[in-house]
C-alpha cells in the first residue's frame, strides 16, 4: 500500500509478484483484504460501494454500507479528502493514506483509508481504525500538559524559594549530610561570616567556625538528622570571633540527605515595636479587623471602616462582625471550625455588607487565632469585585481554571456556572489541539472534528489568534 511518504518509486516490490499472487482464488484475495484492514470497501469511480468486508463488533453500524455512496458515510468536513483520492484514483494515480471520520451515535470514528485499483472502473479501498491510536494521542497529549503544568508549578515554587532565600535577613546555609560540604548560602550569611559573594559554596562547613566549637557542631549536624527536635547550638564563627546560635533541620532531595541550617547571632534581639506594628496595620490596603471570643468588633483599620462604608472605626467597635461579614449564622462558623481544625483559615470566599446594608462586596477573607484565653481572631479581608468581574463576564472573557468556576458558586445561578463550564473544556480543548499540533490549524480542526470555518470561529470567540494560512 502506498502512503505519501512511501511512493510507488520507494517501495522495494515482491521480485515475482505474479508467482506470489497469480495463484491466488477468491477466498485467499478476501482473507488477504480483510487482513490488510479493518475496513474493506469495494468502490467504483462514482464513489458507490459495491461490496464490503467490515468486522460488525467492532463498527456495528456500518452494516447497511453497500449500495450507499462512500462520501455519505463520513462526516461533512471528510468529504472533501474522498473527493480527492476517487479522483486520483481515476486518472490511475497512487494517492497517500487520508484519515476520515465516519459519524456515530457514539461520536465520530476515525479510520485511515487508502485506495487500490482492480481494474474495470473498481477501486479497492483498505481502512484502519484509528481510534485506538487516538486514545493513545489524547493520553500523551494529557500527561504532556500534566508534566507541563508541574514544570511551571515548580518553576514557581523555585522563584519564590530563591526571592525569599536571597532576601532574608536570617544567614541560611545548605550543607551536605555526609561531607559537610556547603551547597548553598544566601547574602546574609555570607556578610555573617565576613566571606565574598558565592565564596561559601564548596567549602567545608567547619572552616567557618572555631575549633573549639567543630565537635559540638558535628554532633549537632548528626543529631539533626535523627531528629526533628534537636536543640540549637551556640558556636564561635572563626573570622569575626562571635557567638552565634545554630539550629539544624535535615531534609532529603534526590535520594541524598541535607541540612539547613539558619545561623544567628547571638547579640542580635528583635525589638518589639508595636507602634510600628499598629501604624503598618492601619495603612496596609487589605482590610483588616479584630475580634473577640463573641466576633465583636475590637480594632478595625482604615480600609476595612472604607469597605463597609462606616463614618469611623468608633462606629465599627463593639459591633458584631456577623452583621457585616458573611452570610448570617454560616461563613463565620465555618471560618471559625477551620480555624479550630487547622489553626489558620485561608482564602474563603464571602461577602462584606455595608453598615447600612445596602450593598455587597466579594471578598477573600484569611484569618487566625490565639490560641490562650481569652481568645481573638484577625481576619485580613481582600476585595475581588474587579476579579471576579474579569473572571465571570460571559461571552469573550471566560474562566480561566477550575478554580476560578468554583469562585462562582453563591455569585451566579447553577445554569450559567454550567454554560461557563462549557466554554471553558471547549477553549481548553481548542487550546490542546492548537498544541499538539504545533499551532497547525488545520490538523487542529481535523483533531477536534471541526470544520476549518467552525474552528476559526471559536479561535475567534475565545481570542485564541487570528486566523492563519493553515500549515501542510
Amino acid at each position: 500500500m502506498l502512503t505519501k511518504k512511501h511512493g510507488s518509486d520507494a517501495e522495494r516490490s515482491f521480485a515475482d509478484s505474479a508467482d506470489v499472487f497469480g495463484a491466488l482464488d477468491a477466498d485467499a484475495a478476501q482473507r488477504l483484504a480483510i487482513v490488510a484492514g479493518d475496513i474493506a470497501l469495494v468502490i467504483d469511480d462514482t464513489g458507490d460501494i459495491l461490496d464490503s468486508a467490515i468486522d460488525l463488533r467492532e463498527f456495528p453500524e456500518f452494516e447497511d454500507w453497500t449500495g450507499t455512496n462512500w462520501l455519505e458515510t463520513v462526516t461533512i468536513e471528510s468529504r472533501p479528502k474522498l473527493m480527492e483520492m476517487l479522483a486520483a484514483a481515476r486518472k490511475g494515480e497512487s494517492h497517500r493514506w487520508r484519515q476520515v471520520n465516519h459519524p456515530t451515535t457514539d461520536g465520530d470514528v476515525p479510520v485511515r483509508y487508502s485506495l487500490v485499483g482492480l481494474g474495470n472502473g473498481r477501486h479497492l479501498a483498505f481502512g484502519r481504525d484509528l481510534r485506538d491510536v487516538a486514545r493513545t494521542q489524547q493520553r500523551l497529549l494529557q500527561v504532556q500538559q500534566a508534566l507541563e503544568r508541574d514544570y511551571m508549578r515548580m518553576r514557581q515554587l523555585e522563584a519564590r524559594y530563591r526571592m525569599l532565600f536571597e532576601r532574608s535577613r536570617e544567614a541560611v546555609l545548605i550543607v551536605e549530610a555526609d561531607s559537610h560540604r556547603i551547597r548553598e548560602a544566601n547574602p546574609a550569611a555570607e556578610r555573617l561570616a565576613g566571606a565574598r559573594a558565592d565564596s561559601l559554596p564548596g567549602k567545608k562547613l567547619g572552616g567557618l567556625f572555631d575549633s573549639s566549637s567543630r565537635d559540638s557542631l558535628t554532633t549537632q549536624l548528626g543529631a539533626a538528622l535523627g531528629s526533628d527536635s534537636a536543640t540549637p547550638l551556640q558556636a564561635r564563627l572563626s573570622r569575626s570571633n562571635r557567638e552565634v546560635t545554630v539550629a539544624a533541620t535535615g531534609f532529603s532531595q534526590n535520594r541524598r540527605q541535607y541540612l539547613l541550617l539558619i545561623v544567628t547571632p547571638v547579640d542580635e534581639h528583635p525589638v518589639r515595636d508595636d507602634h510600628h506594628l499598629s501604624e503598618i496595620v492601619e495603612t496596609m490596603p487589605d482590610a483588616f479587623v479584630l475580634a473577640d471570643a463573641d466576633m465583636r468588633i475590637l480594632r478595625a483599620n482604615a480600609a476595612f471602616v472604607e469597605l463597609v462604608e462606616a463614618a469611623s472605626e468608633e462606629q465599627l467597635s463593639g459591633r458584631s462582625l456577623s452583621r457585616l461579614l458573611g452570610r448570617p449564622g454560616i461563613d463565620l462558623d465555618l471560618i471559625a471550625g477551620q480555624m479550630e481544625k487547622d489553626g489558620v483559615a485561608r482564602n474563603v470566599t464571602s461577602v462584606v455588607r455595608s453598615i447600612g446594608g445596602t450593598s455587597e462586596e466579594p471578598v477573600e477573607i484569611s484569618a487566625v487565632a490565639t490560641q490562650e484565653d481569652p481568645r481573638y481572631f484577625g481576619f485580613v479581608i481582600r476585595p475581588v469585585a474587579r476579579r471576579l468581574r474579569e473572571v465571570a463576564t460571559g461571552g469573550e472573557d471566560l474562566p480561566r481554571s477550575v478554580d476560578e468556576l468554583t469562585d462562582l458558586v453563591g455569585r451566579m445561578p447553577l445554569k450559567d456556572i454550567v454554560r461557563e463550564s462549557t466554554d471553558l473544556i471547549e477553549r481548553l480543548c481548542i487550546e490542546a489541539a492548537l498544541l499538539y499540533t504545533s499551532d497547525n490549524r488545520a490538523s487542529a480542526a481535523e483533531i477536534l472534528g471541526l470544520s476549518r470555518q467552525s474552528l476559526y470561529s471559536k479561535l475567534n470567540r475565545y481570542g485564541l489568534g487570528k486566523q492563519g494560512e493553515d500549515a501542510r
